[in-house]
């Protein structure tokens, strides 16, 4: 077999269904598809698997209640944005959701590839290669509120520790004060995957429609 062959080059690309050739090291926007990153973010598993549940929550719906956040957040946050805070997992459909505690274990080169691989995402769907500073803290921000109440609603964290970690979110959720809820309840693969799919294309169809209404305007 080629994988025992130690003179020929180490395999650095993986063959996704919609039958590209991602290369993970030198990513070509051009080799990314919404079908591979909706099928595979539903099937990755957030906190390794470790939540209630028959189903893992996975890093689709994960990425779906995090726009929802951002856009409670900033509710005139431009279409294109949203796009971007839906997307700010994206390259998880290759590389897998690796939890924050291993994260800095691994430290640069892991980064590196997950850096090339969002910037790849980004150039496929018409967003610049590297998102505004505020988007980017606005998804982050968005990110913390979401691992909050996935650690307490699926992942036996109690509020204290989720707290301690994450910081308690204001604003979000109903139930006491001390320990809001926002009802997460995983999904099966295949809802996941359609209702990323879908929300990709509600914001996708915005992002085009703001983009016609300002060429109008230019041409006024």
């Amino acid at each position: 077999m080629a994988a025992d062959r130690p003179d020929l080059p180490k395999r650095a690309w993986q063959r996704m269904l919609s039958g590209r050739r991602l290369d993970l090291l030198d990513p070509s926007p051009l080799d990314v598809e919404l079908s591979d990153i909706a099928h595979g973010l539903a099937r990755v598993a957030r906190w390794n698997g470790q939540t209630h549940g028959d189903h893992a929550f996975s890093v689709a719906q994960h990425s779906l209640v995090v726009e929802d956040i951002a856009l409670a957040m900033k509710p005139d946050l431009a279409p294109q944005w949203r796009l971007a805070v839906l997307l700010h997992d994206a390259p998880e459909y290759v590389i897998g959701d690796m939890i924050s505690p291993f994260k800095a274990v691994m430290g640069g080169d892991y980064k590196l590839v997950e850096g090339r691989l969002q910037e790849a995402i980004h150039l496929r769907f018409g967003l610049p290669a590297k998102v505004p500073d505020a988007v980017k803290k606005l998804a982050k921000k968005a990110d913390i509120v979401c691992a909050y109440f996935e650690a307490v609603e699926l992942a036996g964290f109690d509020d204290e520790e989720a707290a301690r970690i994450f910081g308690r979110p204001k604003g979000f959720g109903s139930g006491p004060a001390e320990a809001p809820r926002l009802g997460l309840r995983p999904q099966p693969a295949a809802e996941a995957q359609a209702a990323f799919t879908a929300r990709f294309e509600a914001i996708e169809a915005l992002v085009s429609a703001a983009t016609a209404n300002k060429k109008r305007a230019g041409g006024r």
